[in-house]
């Protein structure tokens, strides 16, 4: 019997750069499923049977567990990769999970525990893109990557996450999942830097973005947090969560939100102060998102919730972890 392979990955910095760093370690060809970065719910898209192998990075587990459940049923092999929160874990002979919520993990750094160390370089742009530059640099200093490479690889995470992010594939320089094949035929990202115009092109799109999220006044701050809200825009809908991060690394004191506004309401990008990394998760919960301690989100916040959010987000007991 033909087995068939099925990489399923959120398609960020953190989703892509794990998935390379598998398929890399298993040659054997594979179906990628991917898509831009609020499309999580992508295991039901697998269309897989008994005896087929499917390996997921970086997409939360709730919005996916159904699907989990019932590919597993029908005798399908799984191997779960992530690091957002999870209640109800199936238990299954044919899942293999690594799944770790702590605010310094990704699911990059997770799979490369796992390859022990053997793709360190792609690991590294997964984990600067997914804005743990803290974590990234150890990693590097252990594996003797110098500065300069540790800032190239950098760069190339934060043109890759932020490539993610829009509400349709028009919105972004590149589709996650083209930039994914050009990403597999590189065993060493420096060599897709050296070779790839892409990357600078996503780069000067994402800096003229970036000029246009700060140049937006605060809606509302305070000493510990403050508030945006951005207009709806090609340019707001890609820089979303890239605006979010430069924020928290420029003043890692403070907790962070960005609005941007879309049909009846709003998506929302929360980053918990980078000094005390937990309680977004908590938070945006609260509205029907979710996501990781560090960073998270919400889909859909309507329009008349705005002036609870604030409240709630003003209110926000940050560096807690889940459930005190």
């Amino acid at each position: 019997m033909t087995v068939r392979r099925f990489d399923v990955c959120n398609g960020d910095a953190d989703g892509l750069c794990a998935a390379v760093q598998w398929r890399l370690h298993e040659r054997a060809p594979a179906a990628l499923l991917t898509g831009l970065k609020r499309e999580i719910a992508l295991v039901a898209r697998v269309q897989a049977k008994a005896g087929d192998e499917i390996a997921v990075f970086d997409l939360s587990m709730r919005p996916n567990r159904d699907a989990l459940q019932r590919l597993l049923d029908a005798g399908v092999r799984v191997r779960y990769f992530d690091h957002h929160v999870v209640e109800d874990m199936p238990v299954h002979a044919l899942l293999e999970s690594h799944v770790d919520t702590a605010s310094d993990v990704c699911t990059s750094l997770l799979v490369d525990r796992l390859l022990g160390g053997a793709f360190r370089p792609w690991a590294l742009v997964g984990i600067y893109g997914d804005n743990l530059a803290e974590v990234a640099d150890r990693l590097a200093l252990d594996s003797n990557v110098d500065a300069g490479d540790c800032a190239l690889l950098r760069r190339l995470g934060e043109a890759i996450n932020y490539n993610a992010y829009g509400d349709e594939e028009r919105d972004v320089l590149i589709a996650p999942r083209e930039l994914h094949a050009i990403m597999l035929r590189y065993h060493d990202p420096r060599d897709m830097l050296a070779y790839e115009a892409v990357v600078d092109e996503i780069n000067v799109q994402r800096h003229s973005d970036l000029q246009q999220a700060l140049a937006v006044a605060p809606f509302w701050e305070d000493a510990g947090a403050s508030v945006r809200v951005l207009p709806d825009a090609p340019w707001s809908r890609r820089v979303l969560g890239c605006i979010a991060n430069e924020l928290a690394n420029a003043e890692p004191q403070r907790a962070h939100a960005v609005l941007k506004r879309q049909g009846k309401g709003y998506a929302v990008s929360v980053r918990a102060p980078l000094a005390s990394p937990a309680g977004a998760h908590a938070l945006c919960s609260l509205f029907g998102g979710g996501g990781r301690a560090r960073a998270a989100g919400i889909d859909g916040l309507a329009h008349e919730e705005l002036e609870r959010f604030v409240s709630a987000f003003a209110c926000a007991r940050w560096g807690l972890a889940p459930g005190t």
